[in-house]
């Protein structure tokens, strides 16, 4: 029998734990697959995805920077990728790709599964307004935040994010400037890829914790070391990065794709104790 063909798309990744976690998915549930990495840049996305689906491709999850592109090649979209305005799953059907997004699942169900968070009536701080946030914002609205401020170094795409989300009385923006004058928070989540770029990237104002905060980076691995670091120094009650949440939406993918949920359980427990946790936020 020839194995499914799927993939990642990506720039870079070759650090992306995903063609490892569906590798184990399949075995678990004893389902013959292809899972490969493919490194596209945003100007060579449309191509490589077309070439991919030419050759028999079924599905794909899609990481930075292309998340925003695969919202706009879609042919259909599922609600929350329709709220999020970016697609991190695809798959492949009659009329061309569906997209969806199983980044905001993936994350809720790891804080208040794995990690035991009751998100209701918390204040939220979310950092950075591209395909990562905007993956995660209408899903930590529907678990029952009270309200969300997003900052983000480019404004614009802060309100943007905002007006997208449709509603004014809870998600906000604010100027990155402003972060001291903010308040505090009880959950601070990290979806920037500045802890990829350079060191110390994350020197924010202690006024921003409180006894309850729990800071959150979507990224693992070397990229999520600024952002720990400091969450860790402000004396965080948690802090959390971004490995459940890939576990988690790698296994909502999985399920779009072949109509099973895996257990995740055993694929996290395995990257964390192996050490294979490199770097990244697929």
């Amino acid at each position: 029998m020839t194995p499914s063909r799927f993939a990642v798309f990506g720039h870079p990744v070759a650090h992306s734990l995903s063609p490892r976690i569906h590798a184990a998915f399949g075995r678990q549930l004893g389902i013959a697959l292809e899972y490969v990495a493919i490194d596209a840049e945003p100007s060579q996305f449309a191509q490589a995805l077309a070439q991919f689906a030419a050759r028999g491709g079924q599905g794909a999850n899609v990481t930075l920077p292309l998340k925003e592109d695969a919202h706009a090649l879609a042919a259909s979209r599922s609600e929350r990728a329709v709220r999020a305005g970016a697609v991190n799953t695809l798959v492949r059907r009659e009329d061309g790709w569906f997209g969806d997004n199983t980044d905001g699942a993936g994350l809720v169900r790891d804080l208040t599964e794995r990690h035991g968070l009751d998100l209701r009536g918390r204040r939220v701080l979310l950092l950075g307004a591209g395909g990562a946030a905007r993956g995660v914002a209408p899903a930590l609205l529907d678990a029952g935040v009270r309200d969300m401020v997003i900052v983000n170094r480019s404004p614009a795409r802060a309100d943007a994010l905002a007006d997208a989300l449709g509603e004014p009385g809870r998600a906000y923006t604010r100027y990155w400037e402003d972060l001291h004058e903010l308040g505090d928070f009880e959950l601070i989540v990290n979806a920037t890829a500045a802890g990829r770029q350079e060191e110390g990237a994350f020197v924010l104002p202690l006024s921003l914790v409180d006894s309850l905060t729990a800071a959150v980076d979507l990224n693992y691995g070397e990229a999520a070391i600024g952002f720990l670091a400091w969450a860790r120094a402000a004396q965080c009650r948690d802090v959390i990065d971004g490995l459940g949440m890939l576990v988690e939406q790698a296994a909502e993918a999985f399920e779009l794709w072949h109509g099973t949920r895996p257990r995740t359980e055993e694929i996290y427990a395995d990257l964390r104790a192996h050490g294979r946790v490199l770097v990244g936020e697929d």
